[in-house]
């Protein structure tokens, strides 16, 4: 009786699902809003009749990220309640030209959100892995905010006031997603830096959060611009000192752990905070389980970290089984699965844990949406204990199973690369799945934009090395000509042409 009053109050403040969608096609969103699916022209029309904002979310069925935040932000009732305030549209990455748009919106990673003026102006983009109440906050913002943030960046640079709600959307800007749509992405990290450097210490919240973003940066880069190390490292302790400032910025903490104790040296007492403050995150209800896992990942790489040789610990090891276990009994609904068990399988891989791995990954394969994901995983754990023949049919099934046109050249550059890896010397395998994947790219209309031209550079690069001493001329060169008739294929003045015909090139240098 407890427990149902518990889920009732949960539901009616949002905090949990309340309705899902059968997900059995893939494509599916939760109910109760209004998308437009793929027709992102029409949208925008839509938005300038109707005076409102244009909120484009880009995905992927399989992804991961994508999938969590169908499963913590889309079926929320504030959401949904708030997208009465835009228009918002669904660009499934493998839809038509959707690769396309992705080029010309600037965006890459999945899942990206963009919200827009009626106008075509873009406002802000917001974080893919967030809290729920800090992303609906932020979008809030998005809604009302004055000037967009590529003006407020341009502002707050320039040593003009700004606004708190303004210095707010600078320090939830999905920097790691932007592209270099305000900025090249060259600049960030020293941008970050400025910007943490000029926010007003008050309110504390908003700073520290603009501190945190520029730190992980920094963590982030392999020749950190100069920073004060000292400032920042007491910063920093300060943060996992504080439990409410650590759950306010979990995803920092929990994502940038690693990196920030390679950034400070050998730090004992920077050390022994991330692990006492991830260890509460681990526990903490109020996260999503993906988060919850990916705080006890952390911990298994901070102790890796420090102790590169040595077996982990029974107590960690078992901390990993009772995580993994307790998430898999409470995920329920198909997105959140399909977020969770694929944290959890790769948690478990981390661990040693492949036998317990594959059992969790292989037990979802027939009720997952995207089950070819987890098969990448399984080709990986078959890769770890050395078993060649076994990680290439994982990797040659993922690429059958896939659906989707940039999904299917992006699982088949996997399949072309393992196969070139683990079996160098087996030529016909290597010629039949490049050929596979060239005619995938053959039926697609947008297959030499955003990641289909970069999975079909993937394919093109091994290729190449795999014929670097010419013992695989002819197979190469048959490959070389079969995407050779595609670009002849495509009209002259068609952006997609040179793109393709450098792809040849290459194939055949």
């Amino acid at each position: 009786m407890k427990r149902t009053l518990l889920v009732m109050a949960l539901a009616l403040a949002g905090l949990m699902p309340i309705a899902h969608a059968d997900v059995s096609d893939g494509h599916a969103l939760p109910p109760g809003i209004s998308w437009q699916q793929g027709d992102v022209p029409a949208a925008f029309a839509r938005a300038k009749a109707e005076n409102k904002p244009v909120f484009l979310y880009w995905g992927a069925v399989w992804c991961p990220p994508c999938n969590q935040v169908k499963s913590t932000i889309f079926n929320r009732p504030d959401f949904i309640a708030a997208t009465r305030q835009f228009v918002p549209v669904y660009l499934d990455g493998d839809s038509d030209n959707a690769q396309q748009l992705g080029e010309k919106f600037k965006v890459r990673g999945y899942p990206t959100m963009i919200l827009f003026r009626p106008d075509g102006a873009e406002i802000t983009r917001l974080p893919g892995e967030v809290d729920p109440q800090r992303y609906l906050r932020t979008l809030q913002l998005g809604l009302t905010a004055v000037k967009p943030v590529k003006a407020l960046l341009s502002d707050a640079l320039a040593g003009k006031r700004l606004a708190t709600a303004d210095w707010q959307l600078l320090a939830d800007y999905a920097w790691d997603v932007d592209q270099g749509q305000i900025i090249p992405e060259a600049e960030v990290t020293a941008t970050l830096v400025r910007l943490a450097q000029r926010v007003p210490a008050e309110p504390a919240a908003v700073a520290t959060r603009l501190q945190l973003k520029a730190l992980a940066a920094l963590a982030g880069e392999k020749q950190a611009p100069a920073f004060d190390r000292g400032q920042a490292r007491g910063r920093l302790l300060q943060v996992l000192a504080d439990d409410g400032l650590s759950r306010a910025n979990a995803d920092i903490v929990i994502y940038s752990a690693g990196d920030a104790l390679k950034l400070f040296g050998d730090d004992a007492a920077l050390r022994q905070a991330f692990d006492v403050q991830l260890n509460k995150l681990e526990a903490d209800p109020s996260l999503s389980w993906s988060d919850r896992l990916g705080a006890t990942s952390a911990l298994l790489s901070l102790y890796r970290q420090q102790h590169p040789k040595q077996p982990l610990p029974a107590a960690l090891v078992a901390d990993v089984k009772a995580r993994t276990a307790e998430a898999d009994k409470a995920s329920a609904n198909p997105y959140q699965r399909q977020a969770v068990i694929t944290a959890a399988g790769e948690l478990l891989a981390d661990a040693g844990l492949l036998d317990e791995s594959d059992k969790l990954l292989q037990g979802e394969l027939k009720t997952s949406h995207a089950p070819y994901y987890h098969m990448l995983i399984l080709a990986s754990n078959a890769k770890e204990r050395g078993d060649k023949a076994a990680a290439l049919d994982w990797y040659q099934k993922a690429y059958q199973a896939a659906e989707g046109q940039a999904t299917r050249l992006q699982w088949g550059a996997s399949y072309v690369g393992g196969a070139v890896e683990l079996a160098p010397q087996d030529a016909a395998r290597i010629e039949a799945a490049a050929s596979a994947v060239f005619a995938d790219a053959a039926k697609s209309d947008s297959a030499f934009y955003e990641r289909s031209r970069r999975s079909l550079e993937k394919v093109a690069a091994r290729l190449k090395a795999w014929n670097q001493d010419g013992k695989h001329a002819d197979a190469v060169g048959r490959l070389a000509g079969q995407l050779d008739g595609v670009c002849g294929k495509l009209p002259a003045g068609d952006a997609q042409k040179p793109v393709c015909d450098k792809l040849v090139s290459t194939i055949r240098s």
